[in-house]
């Protein structure tokens, strides 16, 4: 797989340049996963970590597609990309794509009823089931970033029909 290359913009912002879209990415593990949740729910609750967080852009450009480009201004999401970045390395395919798989996790939470089954939000945070993170971890993406959401339901325990 062709490297990323990083960059610093014009204001200070970290441009990832990713030569390839976003469902060409490695699957991860469950414990990267894990990883990158914990220390982007770390960052997010530290002082003053928002308002230090850099804006990002992360650009897909493959060749024979014309560019993606997925850009990372709210305070929060900046945060945990740079959380993120420091566990898995955002400049390379394996943090892109861990990086990615965290916020399509968090898209899929938020939208499909489906998915409730699989967490649990407490006091204390947010509980994932083990089946859940490793689904994440293996489904493939779609060519926005997403989840092949089917292949995702596929992997958990029961299939696609466990949830509904």
């Amino acid at each position: 797989m062709a490297s990323i290359r990083t960059a610093r913009g014009p204001d200070g912002e970290i441009l990832h340049l990713v030569p390839h879209q976003p469902d060409a990415l490695p699957c991860v593990t469950k414990r990267d996963l894990e990883q990158a949740w914990e220390a982007a729910r770390d960052s997010a609750m530290a002082p003053g970590r928002r308002s230090d967080a850099h804006t990002r852009l992360i650009r897909f450009s493959p060749p024979e597609h014309p560019p993606l480009d997925l850009m990372l201004t709210d305070g929060d999401a900046a945060s945990w990309a740079d959380a993120v970045d420091r566990c898995a390395d955002l400049s390379t395919a394996h943090g892109i794509s861990v990086f990615l798989r965290l916020l399509a996790l968090v898209e899929l939470m938020g939208r499909a009823a489906w998915a409730r089954a699989w967490f649990t939000l407490n006091r204390a945070g947010l509980d994932f089931h083990p089946a859940l993170l490793q689904a994440a971890a293996l489904s493939p993406l779609t060519q926005t970033g997403g989840f092949a959401e089917t292949a995702l339901r596929a992997l958990l325990p029961g299939g696609a029909n466990q949830g509904e």
